[in-house]
């Protein structure tokens, strides 16, 4: 089992930015994909940044150029840097691991993002 853990969410307003961090723990191996989703009220989960071991990124259209995600692998750590917030951005924040067949996802963390 994996376990993950997501911390820096909060309020901010419209143009500010947010770091949020994950910590992975349990039976992490390599080769796997790390990222965050997110859940906006009403609305179906999405793909916000997705970063493999070896650092292919990949990234929704909606937080190209405003969202960097980065990871450390010695520390099974990923980070979400969000800048140039919008009120669009509300949601919970999903941190999400993939090894082979098996996905794991965090509980979440809030982001509100006041106009």
């Amino acid at each position: 089992q994996v376990q993950l853990v997501e911390s820096g969410g909060g309020l901010v307003q419209a143009g500010g930015s947010l770091r949020l961090s994950c910590a992975a723990s349990g039976r992490i191996f390599r080769g796997n994909i790390m990222g965050w989703y997110r859940q906006a009220p009403g609305k179906q989960r999405e793909l916000v940044a997705t970063m493999t071991s070896g650092g292919s990124t990949r990234y929704a259209d909606y937080v190209r150029g405003r969202f960097t995600i980065s990871r450390d692998n010695a520390k099974n750590a990923a980070t979400l840097q969000m800048n140039s917030l919008e009120p669009e951005d509300t949601a919970v924040y999903y941190c999400t691991v993939r090894q082979g067949d098996d996905d794991y996802w965090g509980q979440g963390t809030p982001v509100t993002v006041s106009s």
